[in-house]
């Protein structure tokens, strides 16, 4: 492994470096490090991994999955998701996420409120340096290679493992915002120069392959009874999502060559497009190569998930009057429970107490909420992350399960803990934006911490068996094997819809195009509004199709409106100029306020459809006073059928409210501003730059575009 490393190094074209990285890391070199002591028991080795998980998990909260450059584009730059604020009020996000306007805006600094100086590239560096130093002292612990030999699970393999995973984690993310990075051995000889990313990706991913075998599956470390640790099962997919994302498409700078791959090799590509500032996207030719290794990886995962698995059957019995008869719904309510607590699918979440530091994701990606930030029921949620309209109307199919858990058309008004309609004026909170992420929302947790925002404590889902699943369809399909692709896809289709065979695969493969096309498809229903659809569009090369497609489709819908006052879809729904609401309070009717999954055949109940939405069911006990007025749960007609007869709504208390017609009134930031510019074909300019001190210190340039400077 060592002499791989090092080939790779030098034998990679790089741009010259004159600085260490540890003159922007604000950590110990590992050579001060005593093997001896840290591994003198195995207390003493746990607590040297846990300074590189607080690091990983204050850098994934903060950096690359909660807030931060995840928050910026990630969540919002898809055919799925997109934001709610005005174009123009958020360049620092909007045009990162717009592939800077087809690259027209990649040199203009001052957009990038969101990359700052040693921010998310020192956060992750600073991981990488931490696990380099147990890495280092668990080499030299005397017997290390014998135990390596073995290939058995111990615990000196377990936490060995955990470093490399906690070190590839970070380069995934590294490797995914920036795109050719420095790689850091732990070594002292370490120069630092700017290293390309094939090479790192091959790598990070023979040191997953060699420790695994070492490692316990999730459930089964010793000592540890949480899913907050990197296991067997996570490295395992872990190197199936590094070898996807290694195999597929990216946008590559040209004055880095040749490209090499671990072993100094001179890679070959296949590319698509057009280049675009100086850059072209494609693919590694032996791509097929990081593929298999994925199924491998992929398939070990579902043989031996340890305490990780998929729900197939809703386990929650109705009650009070709710229905539940969701097992995809059951997934995220898990992670509304108990502090302590860990989902059953989850194969890793990094841990958030209650009451502790910043939670994101009800405050950036969930379901948004006006009010105060403090004493408010809930707290006010921001709401960054919103759901192209087209996309929830036209593409996400109505009997799918999973569309009212990933998107809401409500929010919570948390001065009078009640629900309001999220209107499509460009704004936050429940006060503009539009349709909105609906996987976290503070109503439903087992406690809601009410005294200020951004501590609800709900974990991050960091990697989960559906992904697992999906991935190794995804494998197959690229690689020949649509049989098993097909079973996978089932597997998961058939739970969204609610049960064997109600998935109808083969039609949807059929509108699809291809197996692979519709387990890509598929993925962006698991994990819409995740921030994940982004990242797999233009890792398979989909992502110019993709965009094409709602944007066509958006354009369509607003020229309906315009000219009709409505427009329907193929799927059957209809988005109408205004909807009709009115305030109830659902709890006397149905005895509760918070919804769970709609009775099949009340699809026409208006306060039950669309599911999953509501108020908590008694912020009473939190503080909130209410008296006979009290009408927290809004009842809707009208979302996605014209209204027939508006006379006897509005004599039944109903009021019309603009729906569709303010989509109309704000066309540019729904139809021109998604995507601006982009023409499908030029190279995607997909990554973040290097900013001013970094590019100093390190002594390399940006590329893509980007200014040095």
């Amino acid at each position: 492994m060592k002499k791989i490393l090092y080939s790779t190094l030098y034998a990679a074209g790089v741009l010259a470096l004159t600085t260490s990285c540890s003159d922007y890391l604000e950590t110990d070199s590992p050579s001060k490090t005593d093997a001896g002591f840290v591994f003198s028991t195995s207390e003493t080795a746990r607590a040297a991994l846990e300074g590189a998980y607080a690091d990983w998990v204050s850098a994934a909260t903060n950096k690359v999955f909660g807030d931060g450059l995840f928050y910026a584009a990630d969540v919002a730059g898809s055919d799925i998701e997109r934001h709610p604020e005005g174009f123009t009020a958020q360049p620092g996000r909007h045009y990162p996420e717009c592939f800077y306007q087809n690259g027209k805006y990649a040199g203009e600094y001052a957009l990038l409120s969101y990359q700052k100086e040693n921010d998310t590239y020192a956060a992750l560096y600073a991981v990488i340096n931490k696990a380099n130093i147990v890495i280092q002292a668990t080499r030299e612990v005397e017997g290390f290679d014998q135990i390596l030999a073995a290939g058995v699970p111990s615990m000196t393999g377990q936490l060995y493992g955990e470093a490399v995973a906690l070190k590839a984690t970070a380069y995934r993310e590294l490797l995914k915002y920036f795109g050719d990075v420095p790689y850091l051995s732990g070594k002292i000889t370490d120069s630092g120069k700017l290293c390309g990313r094939d090479s790192i990706y091959d790598v990070i991913i023979a040191e997953l392959v060699e420790a695994a075998p070492n490692m316990y599956p999730v459930g089964s470390i010793p000592g540890i009874t949480g899913k907050n640790y990197f296991s067997r099962t996570y490295v395992d997919g872990l190197i199936g999502r590094l070898a996807l994302e290694a195999g597929g498409y990216q946008t590559r700078r040209g004055d880095l060559s040749p490209r090499t791959d671990g072993n100094g090799n001179t890679l070959t590509f296949e590319t698509m497009g057009k280049e675009n500032n100086g850059a072209a996207y494609g693919r590694r030719s032996d791509w097929a190569t990081l593929y298999n290794i994925a199924k491998t990886h992929f398939k070990a995962v579902i043989d031996n998930p340890g305490t990780a698995k998929l729900i197939t059957t809703d386990p929650r019995k109705d009650e009070s009057g709710r229905t539940y008869g969701n097992p995809y719904q059951y997934f995220f309510q898990q992670l509304h429970m108990d502090d302590d607590g860990f989902a059953d699918e989850s194969i890793y979440e990094f841990n958030i107490a209650q009451g502790g530091g910043n939670d994101p994701r009800p405050y950036s990606f969930g379901r948004p909420a006006t009010g105060g930030s403090k004493n408010n029921y809930p707290c006010k949620n921001y709401g960054q992350g919103r759901i192209n309209p087209a996309f929830y109307y036209g593409m996400f199919d109505p009997a799918d399960l999973r569309r009212d858990v990933s998107c809401t058309v409500t929010a919570s008004n948390g001065g009078n803990g009640t629900e309001i309609l999220l209107p499509f004026n460009p704004g936050s909170q429940g006060k503009g934006g539009g349709i909105s992420f609906n996987k976290w929302d503070e109503n439903r947790q087992t406690k809601v911490w009410v005294a200020n925002q951004r501590k609800s404590g709900i974990n991050g889902p960091y990697m989960r068996m559906s992904e697992i699943y999906l991935g190794y369809a995804e494998a197959c399909a690229a690689t020949g094997d649509e049989s098993s692709a097909r079973q996978y896809l089932t597997i998961i289709r058939d739970r969204a819809f609610g049960g064997s065979g109600k998935g109808n695969v083969d039609a949807f493969i059929a509108k699809e195009g291809s197996v692979l096309e519709a387990v890509i498809d598929e993925r962006g229903f698991e994990f819409a509004g995740e921030g994940d659809r982004r990242t797999v569009l233009i890792r398979t090369g989909l992502i110019g199709k993709k965009i094409k497609a709602i944007k066509d489709l958006t354009k369509a819908m607003m020229d309906g409106l315009e000219k009709d006052g409505f427009y329907k879809f193929e799927n059957g729904n209809v988005i109408s100029s205004k909807v009709y609401t009115k305030s109830v309070d659902l709890k006397g009717i149905k005895g509760h306020r918070l919804t769970a999954q709609c009775p099949a055949g009340q699809e026409n109940d208006p306060l039950l459809y669309p599911s999953w939405r509501g108020v908590n069911d008694d912020w009473a006990s939190y503080g909130l006073k209410t008296d006979d007025s009290y009408a927290p749960n809004l009842a809707i007609q009208g979302l996605f059928q014209p209204v027939a007869d508006v006379k006897a709504l509005e004599a039944d208390g109903y009021k019309a409210v603009d729906w569709g017609s303010t989509l109309v009134s704000n066309r540019d930031e729904y139809e021109k501003y998604l995507f601006y510019d982009y023409d499908y074909v030029s190279a995607p300019i997909h990554y973040w730059p290097f900013t001013p001190n970094v590019l100093s210190n390190g002594g390399f340039t940006n590329g893509y575009g980007f200014k040095n400077e």
